[in-house]
């Protein structure tokens, strides 16, 4: 009898502080521990339901992310959006996604991800009377991770994953910037466009505006 099991890897549970560790990214991603916040261990802990032994090992873990920081005599809170921490985070985004969408043109993708990107585009159409709602800022991050996960690149997306946390405290810090959809629905959809024509320099022109527009806007938000 052939073992149909072969090569089948063995199920590997998530440990609990992986667990606390993903609730907390999601947490601060989300905008509900908000930058500058401070998280008190046993106020944690009851909130989470946990105990605080793999509470502080997950709490660890976001701070060699970058995403908590700890203040001498202080406690430990979630990191600050500072001026040279957002330039540097957008610089890396734009490093990652123009790699991205050079890379699905040259495989001939172009159609293809386009499809991708104007069903997220289409899911930030129906939000158009909320402009700066949490599940507005979700729409765009599909955006833009589905432009990177196109590229069919696992290290690409695997260093899209390290800034995805910062990019949503940032799309949350520039929601006031936005008193309409309109712009944000314009620049994407270009974008998309773009990408379906295959024209390469105006794609990533326009993507690159798209990050220093961001940029931007963070800036004023913050």
């Amino acid at each position: 009898m052939i073992d149909s099991t072969a090569g089948l890897e063995p199920v590997v549970q998530e440990s609990t502080p992986s667990l606390i560790a993903r609730a907390l990214r999601r947490g601060i991603a989300d905008g509900s521990l908000a930058p500058g916040t401070q998280l008190g261990e046993a106020a944690l802990a009851r909130s989470l339901g946990v105990s605080r032994g793999p509470l502080r090992e997950a709490m660890q873990r976001l701070t060699q992310e970058g995403l908590l920081v700890s203040h001498r005599n202080r406690g430990l809170f979630v990191a600050d959006l500072t001026p040279d921490a957002v330039e540097d985070m957008y610089l890396l985004r734009t490093t990652i996604e123009t790699g991205a969408l050079e890379r699905v043109l040259d495989l001939g993708l172009g159609e293809a991800t386009a499809d991708a990107l104007d069903a997220a585009v289409d899911a930030m159409a129906a939000l158009a009377d909320e402009p700066r709602s949490a599940a507005m800022v979700a729409a765009d991050l599909d955006f833009h991770h589905a432009l990177v996960e196109a590229a069919r690149s696992p290290r690409l997306s695997r260093v899209h994953e390290t800034v995805v946390v910062e990019t949503s405290m940032c799309l949350h810090a520039m929601r006031s910037t936005y008193t309409d959809a309109a712009s944000r629905l314009t620049e994407h959809r270009a974008i998309a466009d773009a990408v379906r024509s295959g024209d390469r320099l105006r794609a990533r022109t326009l993507l690159v505006d798209h990050m220093r527009d961001g940029l931007a806007r963070v800036s004023e938000g913050a």
